[in-house]
């Protein structure tokens, strides 16, 4: 099968082209603009009509729920609402039921995800047994089955005693511990940011220092071992420095930031809205620069979302019982597009950078984040110049719990190729 995509501006290494692509069995066969000599073999041509043509978006923390709470999201609706979003792999958390803790459940996951999914899925394996304090679980047996890495998302690790042997075993099977940081104690039954509007509101907060206070913790720890120390979903400015500072002395340490921590804040919390509870929550606007900040320097390096479905029934009613997380896979780009290169704030060429390039450099994905001849044809084609209004009837997610619906962006997906397959096409509209 044999396909050419014309008349793209294509985001290379080198920088952005108006070049063409053929793709050929599943793989990039070539770039150039002078092309025309494949166009008697060739079985289908695509002309992108001059919309930006990026390498596949890579999202390292998601959520697709399936096994045992499929209500909230299947392999099959998280992966669709991937491609949708334009994300050709993603690396799928393992705060499921079962969990996979072990190398007969884990390879029963990727059955699971390789039969279901239409995107490249990477699985996390748990850092504990079940996911609760106890037993660490065989690293080297779940790295031989295929593990990306080793996260207890959802949960902080709570003992230093419990951390520094993962980090220990991980170290010793050269890959990621994935951090949620949060000190369970300090955050108690908190529900938003400990602070004023929470105190306005009624409403239990949760301090800073519940995940600072762990994340210096494990940046001591991850300095001693020597381990890839990942950190999810960072919120705070002191997290921030202090991510900055442990870079300085050596510590291999990298960091995600979610679009919603970039774009929203406490502030914008000004009734009980279970919409705008997530873990760790809206911190304040200074928290929301220092992100910024920490993006365009390289302290945080990549953007995440933290993808987290949700039924209705369970984001309804009060922040006080709703569930925490929202959904971001199909609304990250056209956000981050809107907020940072359409204002000024970064380029296009540093968006794709924190969306593909850099998940796909500090997770060694060999055959990702990148347009270049012989790898896998993993593509977005990106409409940057037609606003649209993000929609929860366009969505493919089953979880609609998004504080982003409504709102006008840019930077709509056209269509997305895995292994030079259509996975996701804009439906066209008379």
């Amino acid at each position: 099968m044999k396909t050419l995509l014309i008349n793209g501006r294509v985001i290379l290494p080198t920088g952005q082209e108006a070049t063409d692509i053929l793709i050929e069995d599943g793989r990039i066969k070539a770039i150039g603009s002078e092309l025309d000599q494949e166009l008697a073999t060739t079985d289908q041509i695509i002309d992108v009509a001059g919309n930006i043509v990026a390498p596949g978006l890579i999202d390292v923390h998601v959520h697709f729920r399936q096994p045992g709470f499929t209500a909230k999201e299947t392999i099959k609706t998280g992966s669709l609402a991937a491609a949708h979003g334009g994300f050709t792999t993603v690396a799928a958390m393992p705060n499921l039921i079962p969990v996979p803790d072990n190398a007969n459940q884990f390879q029963k996951m990727l059955t699971l995800n390789r039969e279901d999914g239409v995107v490249h899925i990477k699985q996390y394996a748990t850092i504990t047994v079940n996911r609760e304090d106890g037993p660490l679980v065989d690293f080297q047996a779940l790295k031989e089955v295929g593990a990306f890495g080793f996260s207890n998302d959802g949960s902080g690790i709570q003992t230093a005693t419990e951390m520094v042997a993962a980090m220990q075993a991980a170290h010793e099977v050269d890959l990621p511990i994935c951090a949620h940081v949060e000190d369970a104690g300090l955050k108690g039954d908190g529900v938003m940011n400990a602070g004023a509007t929470a105190d306005k509101l009624g409403l239990p907060g949760i301090p800073e220092i519940s995940e600072t206070a762990q994340l210096a913790r494990d940046l001591v720890l991850a300095g001693a071992t020597g381990v890839h120390y990942h950190v999810c979903h960072v919120s705070t400015a002191t997290s921030v420095d202090l991510i900055r500072q442990a870079k300085a002395a050596g510590v291999h340490v990298t960091a995600e930031a979610s679009p919603h921590h970039l774009f929203l804040d406490e502030t914008m919390i000004t009734t009980d809205n279970p919409m705008l509870k997530m873990n760790p929550p809206l911190r304040r606007p200074e928290d929301r620069q220092a992100l910024l900040a920490g993006l365009l320097d390289g302290t945080i390096d990549m953007i995440a979302t933290d993808h987290a479905p949700h039924t209705i029934a369970e984001k309804t009613g009060s922040m006080l019982t709703a569930a925490f997380g929202i959904t971001g896979l199909e609304t990250a780009f056209a956000e981050c597009y809107t907020h940072l290169v359409k204002s000024g704030i970064c380029t296009l060429n540093q968006l794709i950078n924190w969306l593909s390039v850099k998940p796909a450099q500090v997770f060694n994905l060999q055959n990702a984040g990148r347009i270049a001849v012989g790898l896998p044809a993993d593509l977005v084609v990106l409409n940057v110049t037609q606003p649209y209004e993000i929609k929860a009837a366009e969505m493919q997610s089953k979880g609609q719990n998004s504080p982003f619906i409504g709102d006008q962006v840019l930077g709509r997906t056209i269509k997305t190729f895995v292994d030079g397959k259509i996975v996701y096409e804009q439906e066209q509209r008379a």
